[in-house]
């Protein structure tokens, strides 16, 4: 009896020892695509070089019969609030907020 239970116990370390478990294989997910930030909205620039750049000659803004298209001088200057017909600076870049 002391052989039969001895071979049975060795059967069954045995069997534990050498027991598989099923895993299934391992399926990449696939990851959502990014999504784009909202852009910012644009900010109007106003002032000299970006209405030069933007109207494509430059020569124009000094002439005093230019079309309409690029400007006037009131829109390129600054005016002092006491005197109001004298001028006081050119707006090179202007951002509005």
């Amino acid at each position: 009896m002391k052989k039969i239970s001895a071979v049975a116990v060795m059967m069954l370390i045995a069997s534990v020892a050498f027991a598989e478990t099923f895993t299934a294989p391992m399926v990449p997910r696939k990851a959502p695509p990014p999504q784009k930030p909202v852009p910012l909205p644009t900010r109007p620039v106003g002032g000299v070089i970006p209405r030069a750049v933007r109207g494509g000659n430059p020569l124009q803004m000094l002439n005093p019969r230019a079309p309409a298209r690029y400007g006037t001088a009131q829109q390129s200057v600054t005016v002092k609030p006491e005197d109001p017909g004298k001028w006081n600076g050119i707006k090179l870049f202007e951002i509005y907020f």
